[in-house]
């Protein structure tokens, strides 16, 4: 069986080719999703990478939730489907309300961009059932906006186990709680602020400890 995975591509999206790239190391199919798609194309899972989808015009994502292939991630998603967003992709769930919270500018307002380590913890999710609770992973985070915000109550729920990811020695952007990424409460739509994209070998990534993302995904669809 060959697991197919979407990858979209909005407007200002610049790290699809690289999104592509983690999936087809990780053994499976990648298929090109544009933004104005009308279907998924019979895809087994969705990736909505990062970049800057829109222009980032009113707010990160706020336009891209709307753009018409949203119609059917938002759909594929409460009925089960996996989907990951990275960065930017992030920031598309939370204005899709598929994941709570939101992502606003980071505290110091700087661009951040350098490698990072992150705690995986929750290890039940379709994108992280490879890794360990607890494991600590180096990945790569670039973003300006990767504040992670939430109301009180809605952080108290988080931390019933849909905190997918903490920062540890240092919050870079100040998101609440340390927070690098969410889940929704049934484990199939993930966002992360950080790149495992750009970690899946020594080569051209601070290391591959991002790779089991995409082999988690595939271990999922494979068992379903």
């Amino acid at each position: 069986m060959t697991v197919r995975i979407g990858v979209v591509t909005f407007p200002g999206s610049l790290d699809d080719h690289d999104a592509r790239r983690a999936v087809r190391c990780a053994g499976a199919e990648p298929v090109e999703l544009w933004h104005g798609d009308s279907g998924l194309h019979g895809v087994d899972a969705v990736i909505l990478p990062g970049g800057f989808s829109y222009g980032d015009y009113l707010r990160c994502g706020a336009i891209a939730r709307f753009a018409p292939v949203m119609s059917e991630i938002i759909p594929a998603a409460r009925r089960g489907l996996p989907v990951l967003g990275i960065c930017n992709g992030f920031q598309i769930l939370c204005e899709a309300h598929l994941l709570p919270g939101a992502l606003t500018r980071n505290r110091a307002l700087r661009f951040v961009n350098r490698d990072i380590q992150v705690r995986i913890e929750n290890a039940e999710t379709a994108w992280t059932r490879r890794y360990r609770g607890g494991q600590e992973i180096t990945v790569v985070l670039k973003s300006g906006e990767g504040a992670y915000v939430a109301d009180q109550e809605t952080l108290a729920r988080l931390e019933a186990g849909q905190v997918l990811a903490r920062y540890v020695g240092g919050n870079p952007n100040g998101s609440a709680l340390n927070i690098a990424g969410v889940t929704n409460e049934a484990g199939n739509v993930v966002g992360l602020m950080p790149h495992p994209e750009h970690a899946i070998d020594a080569l051209t990534g601070p290391s591959d400890q991002g790779l089991d993302f995409f082999r988690s995904v595939l271990e999922v669809v494979a068992a379903a």
